[in-house]
């Protein structure tokens, strides 16, 4: 934690966490031209914050994307917050989050990216995402698929319903590292899907895993998936790291809700 105080501490590398709030997933060149900084000085910070796992650095063709990461200050939240005064603080949130979006007509959704650290092998990993009868246990929905890309997938409910909360396509797989899919409410097909990607990467005993979920159609569900993920992911690494999931109830990540 002190490398993240450390990259805190910066005016300019805070200036640069604002850019990626307002406007997530930009390059080096992007980042620069709104704060009028050298690519040298840019690239210098934004090393430190990805040092601190402040900003995740996805590569897409020859670019790097850059990406607010909110698991470090969500630690800190958790930890000098949510024991004294978590109401209070979550309802001046809520209000400033609605006068945002009132005065905001019209604005592109950032895209969404968490990452996340599991002691566990590519392979275990993996299958966590694949295997119905996993995500059963650690997201309350079975994800049902063969997993071959152009096939659909189903996210469905485990309460004897057989109720789909989510559909799907499977885009692109290359086991076990990489996993495309795409996201749609089934109650609503009138709005282009959403697209999810599960990228693990291993080092040794430890996984590396970043999921991104980009073209949001609004802020709604940009909100509700910057809480949703995070809940989903950490009950995945606890049942891997532990084999067990969290003391909480299941969360729903189904696109109506996030």
């Amino acid at each position: 934690m002190d490398e993240v105080f450390k990259a805190l501490a910066d005016p300019t590398r805070r200036s640069l966490l604002d850019r990626l709030r307002e406007q997530n997933g930009q390059t080096l060149r992007e980042l620069c031209e709104r704060l009028d900084m050298a690519r040298q000085s840019a690239t210098q910070h934004l090393d430190v914050l990805a040092q601190a796992n402040l900003v995740t650095v996805v590569r897409r063709g020859r670019e790097r994307l850059h990406y607010l990461n909110p698991v470090p200050i969500h630690e800190i939240e958790e930890r000098w917050i949510s024991g004294f005064d978590k109401a209070r603080m979550r309802l001046i949130s809520e209000i400033k989050i609605q006068a945002e979006e009132y005065a905001m007509t019209e604005e592109t959704v950032p895209g969404y990216v968490y990452v996340t650290y599991i002691r566990a092998s590519a392979e275990q990993v993996w299958q966590a995402l694949t295997d119905a009868d996993v995500t059963t246990r650690y997201w309350g929905h079975a994800n049902v698929s063969d997993w071959q890309p152009g096939s659909t997938w189903e996210h469905r409910r485990v309460d004897g319903s057989g109720q789909l909360d989510a559909i799907g396509k499977v885009v692109d797989t290359e086991p076990p590292t990489r996993l495309v899919i795409t996201f749609e409410d089934s109650l609503d097909e009138s709005r282009d899907p959403s697209v999810v990607t599960f990228l693990v990467e291993p080092h040794q005993d430890i996984v590396r895993l970043t999921v991104t979920h980009e073209n949001l159609p609004n802020r709604e569900m940009l909100n509700g998936i910057s809480s949703g993920w995070p809940a989903v992911l950490a009950n995945l690494k606890s049942l891997l790291e532990t084999g067990d999931v969290l003391p909480q109830a299941p969360w729903d990540m189904a696109p109506a809700h996030v």
